[in-house]
């Protein structure tokens, strides 16, 4: 395209179709080249910490565990392709520092996929929630959902429910804190929504909502806080730092598949967020049911952040620096912005999560330390940026 006077001209031989599948091809590259920083960042991740690993034991590490556990689930499930399975000539040795395999698949390995998966959740859940409500600094720690789910951590760990449950329900004592955190943080859209859709229908109103109930849960905690014993307030206060300790097997078991199935839902409402963008009232003339559309939306993202934040504490500005990243380099259609967004905030926070681990080693840091730092950086290079007109 060239600009004559002021007036851009297409050549003939371009067309607004071939224009507009030239510039889908620029952002599934980069959507792509995001997806293999991502696998970048969790090898150089797995080989660093307060035991040094090199990548070829770290790769072996991970290999032969999968080999491992590929050939016992064949055996105990599906034992007639086992018998296939044995028969190829493919083994994967194992790495020769003899505790690389325990380092890795015990311990690293669930923590870096935690970070992953709640980068994404809660990045994607921004995007969604900055589109559907149309402000760019709507995530789901302004419209209150943060608070709530410290709230119901504090009520856990105040009520030491976890005894409880260990003691009369046979489950873990953690699993308390868990999810006292998800439900209250869920809870928390439903109360968002219905006190700012009982005013008026509008975005403005649903934020000013969960900015007020975001206030109104954190005068609990400071409660919570004030009446709890020494030991209780440091556990409240380390929680609400955030942090990977929560780390499992089991907890990447249940997040994978909730993950992948808000991204899905999420992503098919792509098209309606991008009508949106235009008001409510186009959206509304244009068939879309502007309500049904904006709880749905909220629900699930708030589904999808609330479920991660669950089992690492609260983690701040993800879901405001990972979209606005995006929208810098990828526009704002919410087809290429939601995988973008995703992939952007797992990059985030498994870099700050190596960091925070790393920094001061053998002690860890939590993860919401170095995200203030990075977030304050952040936001103070974006006003910058809006100063000079280049955002």
């Amino acid at each position: 395209m060239t600009e004559i006077y002021g007036i851009t001209v297409i050549p003939e031989n371009e067309t607004v179709h071939s224009l507009y599948k030239t510039g889908s091809n620029k952002r599934i590259l980069l959507i792509s080249g995001l997806a293999i920083l991502v696998v970048i960042s969790a090898i150089v991740a797995l080989c660093m910490g307060t035991v040094n690993l090199t990548i070829t034991d770290t790769l072996l590490a991970v290999g032969h565990s999968c080999a491992v556990s590929t050939q016992d689930f064949l055996h105990n499930y599906l034992p007639s392709i086992a018998s296939v399975y044995d028969s190829i000539p493919i083994t994967i040795p194992q790495p020769e520092n003899s505790q690389a395999e325990l380092i890795i698949v015990g311990f690293r390995l669930p923590r870096i996929l935690l970070a992953i998966v709640t980068g994404m959740c809660l990045a994607i859940a921004g995007a969604v929630m900055q589109g559907l409500l149309r402000n760019p600094l709507v995530s789901p720690f302004t419209l209150g959902m943060s608070s709530a789910a410290s709230f119901g951590a504090a009520i856990a760990i105040v009520l030491n429910l976890g005894a409880f449950m260990s003691a009369y329900l046979f489950m873990a004592s953690d699993l308390a804190i868990v999810l006292m955190a998800f439900l209250f943080g869920w809870a928390s859209i439903f109360l968002v929504y219905y006190f700012g859709r009982s005013v008026i229908s509008s975005q403005t109103t649903l934020i000013l909502a969960g900015v007020v109930l975001g206030y109104l849960f954190s005068a609990a905690i400071m409660f919570l806080k004030y009446i709890s014993n020494d030991e209780k307030l440091r556990e409240i206060t380390l929680w609400l730092m955030g942090g990977m300790w929560g780390a499992s097997w089991q907890a990447i078991i249940i997040l994978i598949p909730i993950t992948i199935v808000c991204f899905l839902i999420l992503e098919r409402m792509a098209w309606d967020l991008n009508t949106l963008s235009a008001g409510d009232e186009v959206a509304k003339n244009l068939g879309i049911n502007v309500e049904k559309i904006r709880l749905k939306g909220l629900l699930v993202s708030t589904f999808a952040a609330s479920s991660c934040l669950a089992f690492t504490g609260i983690i701040g500005f993800i879901g405001l620096m990972g979209p606005h990243i995006c929208r810098m380099i990828i526009g704002n259609d919410h087809r290429y912005l939601i995988p973008c967004a995703a992939l952007t905030g797992a990059v985030i926070l498994l870099i700050s999560d190596t960091i925070a681990r790393t920094i001061m080693s053998p002690v860890e840091l939590p993860v919401g330390i170095i995200m203030y730092v990075i977030g304050g950086i952040f936001f103070m290079f974006l006003l910058k940026a809006l100063r000079r007109g280049i955002y």
